[in-house]
C-alpha cells in the first residue's frame, strides 16, 4: 500500500483535482448533477487553494482532497471552520485517507486560531457519517428533506465539533 502525504494545495494541482472530483462524483454526496464538458475550473474566487489540503501519494498523484473555509465573513464567526468538501480517489479508499485529512483539517483550523469545526452531509451517506462521528463530530441539527436527489428526499445533516484540549 503507497504511503501518501497531505500538503496544501497548489495552482498546478488543479487538472487532477477537477479529474479527482469527477471520478468521485456520487448521489450519495453531491446535490448537483455531474459536470459534463467542457468542464469549469476547479479553483475560482471561491474556491482557491488556500482553501484545499490534498493527499499525494509517494508518485506525486493528489488521491484525496479536503475544503477548509470560514463558514461567513463575519467576525463574531471566526473562529470557526468548516468543511466544504471531501474527496478520495477510489482506488485509494480504505488507507486511512479520508481520516488524514480530517486530523489534518482540525491541525490547520487550529493553526487558524479555530476552536470549533463544522460540516453538512447528506442523511443517506452513511459511511461519512460514520468516518465523523469516529472523529468526534456530533449531529447538531438535521434539515429534513432538504434536497430531491434520485427520486428521493434526503436530509441535510448539520455536524460539528470542537478544537479544543
Amino acid at each position: 500500500m503507497p504511503e501518501s502525504h497531505i500538503r496544501p494545495a497548489h495552482h498546478a494541482d488543479e487538472a487532477g483535482l477537477g479529474a479527482l472530483d469527477r471520478d468521485t462524483w456520487s448521489p450519495l454526496h453531491s446535490v448537483q448533477p455531474p459536470q459534463q464538458p467542457p468542464y469549469d475550473p476547479f479553483f475560482d474566487s471561491n474556491h482557491r487553494p488556500g482553501h484545499f489540503l490534498v493527499a499525494e501519494d509517494a508518485d506525486g498523484s493528489v488521491v484525496g482532497y479536503i475544503r477548509l473555509v470560514p463558514p461567513t465573513t463575519l467576525a463574531s464567526n471566526r473562529h470557526v471552520r468548516q468543511i466544504q468538501g471531501l474527496a478520495v480517489a477510489c482506488g485509494a479508499r480504505g488507507r486511512g485517507i479520508g481520516r488524514a485529512l480530517l486530523r489534518a483539517a482540525f491541525e490547520e483550523a487550529r493553526r487558524q486560531g479555530a476552536m470549533r469545526i463544522t460540516l453538512r452531509v447528506l442523511g443517506h451517506n452513511q459511511p461519512a457519517r460514520a468516518l465523523y462521528e469516529s472523529e468526534g463530530f456530533v449531529v447538531e441539527g438535521v434539515l429534513p428533506g432538504e434536497f430531491h436527489l434520485d427520486g428521493q428526499y434526503v436530509d441535510d445533516v448539520l455536524m460539528g465539533r470542537s478544537l479544543l484540549a
